[in-house]
């Protein structure tokens, strides 16, 4: 079986060391990198094209812009946008249009978004600012 290759990005750095402990130790899940300034994540993302980026979500359930630019390029990239101060992690994906799905905000949330658990079969119609399930 492929592993999932992820990508962790900007988050401050407690936070980006608990997810990359979340991640360690499991064989299907390879960290391709870490970004820490978000203007090197489109460059990082080219470089190593990753299946996930895991990012710090700016604001109370907002789909950042860096996720429209990133899927211009990258239309298969999922990403998972971590708020640690609200406790809430949302899914990302891209399926002719945005798609947003809320997460359980643990470490078998986390495992089961990188695995594909959470990504439902059929959506509700999205809208630029995407509702969150």
């Amino acid at each position: 079986m492929a592993k999932v290759r992820v990508l962790v990005a900007n988050q401050p750095r407690l936070m980006r060391e608990l997810v990359l402990d979340t991640i360690a130790g499991h064989q299907d899940i390879e960290v391709v990198g870490e970004v820490v300034e978000e203007g090197a994540i489109l460059e990082k993302v080219n470089e190593v094209h990753p299946d996930f980026l895991i990012l710090t979500l700016h604001g109370a359930e907002q789909q950042s812009s860096l996720c429209d630019e990133l899927w211009e390029k990258f239309p298969r990239l999922k990403v998972l946008a971590l708020q640690a101060e609200n406790n809430v992690s949302i899914l990302y994906w891209v399926n002719l249009n945005i798609q947003a799905s809320r997460i359980e905000t643990s470490e078998k949330g986390i495992l089961d978004a990188l695995r594909g658990a959470t990504i439902p079969r059929q959506q509700e119609k999205s809208e630029l600012s995407p509702n969150v399930n």
